[in-house]
């Protein structure tokens, strides 16, 4: 397939939203991004990368602030971005990064609001990953080793992490199928089959377009 698209992958926790965008990139041959961001961001701005991937994809509250005294433009930056907390640095490291990289050509996201980043541009395709809430228990158990006692609770926490960052950040409700524009049930399909939709999908567009 001869891809100009871009790609956002926005996920439930244990849906395989990682894999499928890993895939889906491999399959297209072009670059992937989800924890390479943090390195990214990390790179530019001289943090430790450990730093920043403790606070990965959860929101403070101080961006607020930040925003209503006019510290910070979306085109400018900040004019004192030392001043505020890792978190916000680094959803700010990375929604640059993030428009930079769209601009240089075909990419496949995930996560770090990447959709609500990419808003504007006609070549992104918005991707919602979920499945239901046994298979995704069982993939935390055996893909993240998280004890199956408390993963329920692992799972629905690590969701609400990613709620709350969505609309902090976005100011829309994370996992609304009229934010994205294809939504796929991963429960009883392979990550190839889920590939294979999404890239069904991107034809249908390209062919319409």
């Amino acid at each position: 397939m001869d891809c100009d698209n871009i790609v956002t992958i926005t996920r439930q926790y244990g849906s395989g939203g990682h894999d499928i965008g890993k895939a889906l990139a491999d399959r297209l041959n072009i670059p992937f991004y989800d924890k390479e961001l943090i390195s990214l961001a990390a790179k530019e701005s001289g943090v430790c990368p450990q730093i920043f991937e403790n606070v990965d994809e959860r929101a403070t509250n101080s961006l607020l602030y930040s925003l209503s005294v006019g510290l910070y433009n979306y085109g400018n930056g900040f004019s004192s971005m030392g001043d505020l907390p890792v978190n916000d640095r680094l959803y700010i490291l990375q929604h640059k990064i993030i428009k930079e990289l769209a601009e240089k050509g075909p990419m496949v996201v995930v996560g770090r609001c990447a959709d609500y980043v990419l808003k504007d541009n006609s070549n992104a395709v918005k991707i919602f990953i979920y499945a239901d809430i046994d298979s995704r228990i069982k993939r935390a158990v055996e893909r993240n080793d998280i004890d199956p006692a408390r993963a329920k609770q692992a799972v629905l926490k690590a969701d609400k992490n990613r709620a709350n960052y969505y609309s902090f950040y976005s100011g829309k409700k994370w996992g609304v199928a009229d934010n994205y524009d294809l939504c796929i049930n991963s429960t009883h399909i392979s990550t190839k089959q889920a590939v294979d939709i999404i890239i069904d999908y991107m034809n249908i567009i390209k062919a319409n377009k």
